[in-house]
């Protein structure tokens, strides 16, 4: 399978010579077209660093990523602008396209549709609960064309209910529109629940130190015991890589 995202030996550096801070290194991975891929790791492990590298939004400074299909980047905050209506916000990725205005309205209806908010494309942010927000700026992030959804604790500030919904929604737009997800999350459960794999990245610098295939049928529900059991693996091998992080520092 053809790969939407392959990452070769990248290496992320900050500060100044003498005194810099690897955030990632020679760090590798693949993601295949349309494949659902979760991320987690401690604070710092260097996760949304990754994501703005693949966005484009930063430059490594080693290695090289390949990146098939328009990539969109998708954050905690939703990110709107606040003086647009739903509607508006969305049209606004259409307009940045050049899509004539003749079709940009039936686009935005059916964007919203795919989003289930039909009839609340009138309402401003403030006038939307932040589970509507996030599905706003999803609908946004899928009118820009996006092959790749690069997803950044985008459920993280929610309530577990929304949360929940959100989960199925965003396996639903996944599952019909074919997109490639690649996702960060701090929550291991979240991550079992939604993914296809789940990688575990080390502490600072960041790299893959554990690869794990997530062989549970969908739909699945997260508080199911397979996304438990399988759950806590990937805690305990989150658990040993702080304690190996922490003795490294303590030895230093």
């Amino acid at each position: 399978m053809t790969a939407a995202v392959a990452i070769s030996g990248v290496s992320r550096v900050y500060g100044p010579a003498g005194a810099h801070t690897f955030a990632l290194d020679r760090i590798s991975l693949e993601v295949d077209k349309g494949e659902f891929v979760c991320l987690v790791g401690a604070s710092g492990c260097g996760k949304t660093t990754l994501l703005n590298l693949v966005a484009g939004l930063d430059e490594a400074g080693a290695g090289h990523i390949e990146v098939t299909g328009k990539p969109a980047l998708l954050f905690q905050d939703a990110a709107l602008l606040p003086w647009l209506t739903a509607e508006k916000n969305v049209e606004l990725a259409l307009r940045l396209r050049k899509v004539p205005r003749a079709r940009r309205a039936r686009q935005v209806a059916d964007l919203l549709h795919t989003v289930r908010l039909d009839g609340f494309g009138d309402r401003r942010p403030h006038e939307l609960s932040g589970g509507m927000r996030q599905r706003v700026a999803l609908a946004r992030a899928l009118a820009q064309e996006t092959q790749v959804l690069l997803m950044d604790e985008p459920f993280g500030a929610l309530d577990a209910i929304t949360r929940d919904l959100l989960h199925d929604e965003i396996e639903r737009v996944w599952t019909e529109s074919g997109v490639t997800v690649l996702f960060v999350t701090h929550n291991v459960r979240e991550a079992v629940r939604l993914g296809d794999r789940v990688l575990v990245l080390s502490s600072r610098p960041g790299r893959v130190v554990a690869e794990l295939p997530i062989d549970i049928a969908r739909p699945r529900r997260i508080e199911s015991p397979e996304v438990a059991s399988l759950a806590a693996e990937v805690t305990e091998r989150l658990r040993k890589e702080v304690r190996r992080h922490a003795d490294d520092d303590e030895a230093a």
